[in-house]
């Protein structure tokens, strides 16, 4: 199999995958809510944020509608319906309330979506410009790249977290 930069990509991605779903397993909706600290986020609030900043992003990409969508009901958070826990309040982090089948379906979901996207993809989109407000703007390698970097820093503070829980 030859390697282009969306393996390597899909490939980083999937531990991500390995890594979250095997945190969320067997926390119950106190556990997913519980913080490690006064204004820590809890682990079920950074699977529910990493996942809405794969599934915006990926969606960005191709120009489809987010995975959030669907599943904004199902999750019932008492967010608008276009957070994605970036910039919450202590207060806002707190209110959030989920089980672990709910944000495991969710991440399933956005991850078969990911996929697909990744595989729409081809070698000269690389470079092609997704956000020019920025100097140098941002092509969609630089974009994925980035959300690598968002994904697994949150997926290791998930298991952090839960490690501090005792759980």
């Amino acid at each position: 199999m030859t390697h282009t930069w969306l393996t390597v990509v899909e490939d980083a991605l999937s531990r991500v995958d390995e890594s979250l779903t095997a945190t969320l397993e067997g926390l119950d909706p106190d556990d997913l809510a519980r913080r490690p600290g006064p204004d820590a986020n809890p682990v079920g609030w950074l699977a529910w944020h990493l996942t809405r900043v794969l599934d915006g992003h990926l969606a960005d990409l191709v120009g489809a509608p987010q995975v959030w969508e669907e599943w904004r009901v199902r999750l019932d958070l008492p967010y608008d319906a276009g957070a994605t826990g970036y910039g919450q309040s202590s207060a806002e982090v707190g209110a959030f309330r989920a089980d672990a089948a709910s944000l495991t379906g969710y991440w399933a979901a956005t991850w078969h979506r990911t996929r697909e996207v990744l595989r729409q993809l081809a070698g000269e989109d690389a470079e092609r410009v997704v956000d020019d407000s920025w100097d140098p703007p941002v092509t969609v390698s630089s974009r994925l790249v980035s959300v690598v970097n968002d994904v697994t820093q949150h997926v290791g503070q998930m298991g952090y977290a839960r490690g501090l829980l005792g759980a």
